[in-house]
């Protein structure tokens, strides 16, 4: 006698949203170094920097950790489980700050540079937390629980703020004391790492064939392909203009905190959808909701092109953090559902490298483009919104595409 579906047990995600729990909590406490280091790293560079063209390099260097760091840690992940991929993250996230605050204290660029880059290791590891969210969820909670999880970004970007404020005028020397603060905050997310409860994935006995596709059969998935573009465009055109986002607003004739505002609004508008951006997805489907946010992220575009008033800083910034949560939760739903437990360490590694690795180009290319491609603040702000044209269009393509191809019809 088979088990109608009425009467078919119901899934226990009680594991699932324990950790959704913890991961939210360390996205929003660990994760509030974040938002709160792009806010300053370009200020910072630019105080340190002996060329104001490298004044982004800082947070260029961070995203570059980002992207060599993926690869590895992601296989870490693999062999030894999620926590100790995220307490290495931690650990080389307190080295970084540490490195920062000696290389202020001294005067190193080089030495300051060099924290950025351990910084990048953590941030590596961040942006496995909505991975990790979905490894115990199942397959119906898991867009919630990936949007969950980065809703606690919405923390991160107060906390993230308030630490900017508070640590403002903490030391003599110029941002010192955010990079202190920094410390702590990663050893507070140690803390909530060692609590998660993910299993490590299935060891294969000895002479036993790995599982899964290869990595040639992998990127013949025009799901895996599709969803990497959209992540990397987000992410990368996010950054593009976050990155320059600080120094446009003071270029302009605005303060620090106004900066910090901004800054704090964005992050706002990146994490609060989260609340509801699985139900979205549930409802309308990963390929409307990704193409809303390319159409916001162009939306906000426009808007920063049409002036340079404080208002058109906030309401440009608030779309493209809207625009970036549809994008990228979108696409991370999207490559979650197209591969296997055992295929995970090579395609998120391979994600994550792809999309910061494409971020590293935006951060850098952001500097330039800000201080070098004009003749004034204004011309060069109008260059890095003009940039993002190109990046948008390969990525509308890439979902209709998509649609269009004959595969993604079968599935």
């Amino acid at each position: 006698m088979t088990r109608s579906a009425d009467t078919a047990p119901l899934v226990d995600d009680r594991r699932a949203r324990r950790n959704v729990v913890l991961l939210a909590l360390a996205q929003a406490v660990a994760g509030a170094q974040m938002p709160a280091i792009f806010t300053i790293g370009g200020l910072a560079g630019q105080w340190l920097s002996p060329n104001p063209c490298l004044a982004t390099l800082p947070i260029s260097l961070i995203v570059f950790g980002s992207m060599t760091t993926a690869p590895w840690l992601s296989q870490v992940m693999q062999r030894r489980g999620r926590r100790t991929g995220f307490v290495i993250g931690a650990l080389a996230g307190a080295l970084g700050a540490a490195l920062g605050a000696t290389g202020l204290a001294t005067a190193s660029f080089p030495l300051f540079l060099l924290g950025a880059y351990l910084t990048g290791i953590y941030m590596s590891a961040q942006g496995f937390f909505r991975f990790a969210a979905a490894d115990t969820a199942s397959e119906s909670f898991r867009p919630k629980a990936i949007s969950w999880v980065m809703a606690g970004g919405l923390g991160a970007a107060v906390l993230g703020s308030e630490i900017v404020k508070l640590t403002k005028d903490i030391s003599p020397i110029p941002f010192l004391g955010l990079y202190m603060a920094v410390i702590a905050l990663n050893l507070v997310g140690i803390l909530l790492f060692l609590m998660l409860d993910i299993p490590r994935p299935r060891r294969r006995a000895k002479g036993e064939r790995r599982g899964g596709r290869s990595l040639r059969d992998i990127l013949h998935d025009p799901r895996v392909v599709v969803a990497m573009i959209v992540a990397a465009v987000s992410y990368a055109l996010m950054n593009l203009v976050m990155t320059s986002t600080p120094l446009a607003v003071v270029g302009c004739g605005f303060d620090q905190g106004d900066a910090a505002n901004v800054v704090m609004s964005h992050v706002l508008a990146m994490y609060i959808p989260s609340f509801f951006t699985g139900h979205l997805i549930a409802r309308f489907g990963t390929i409307r909701i990704m193409t809303l946010g390319l159409v916001l992220i162009a939306l906000a575009g426009g808007v920063a092109l049409s002036g340079v008033d404080l208002g058109n800083f906030f309401l440009a910034l608030v779309l493209i953090g809207l625009g970036w949560n549809f994008g990228f939760i979108g696409a991370t739903t999207l490559l979650a559902s197209a591969h296997a437990p055992e295929e995970r360490g090579v395609v998120q590694g391979l994600n994550d490298m792809v999309v910061f690795g494409a971020v590293t180009f935006a951060s850098l290319a952001s500097g330039g483009l800000m201080n070098c491609a004009g003749g004034s603040v204004v011309e060069g702000w109008n260059m890095v919104n003009l940039a993002m044209i190109p990046f948008l269009v390969l990525a509308g393509g890439a979902l209709i595409w998509l649609v269009m191809h004959p595969r993604f019809s079968q599935d």
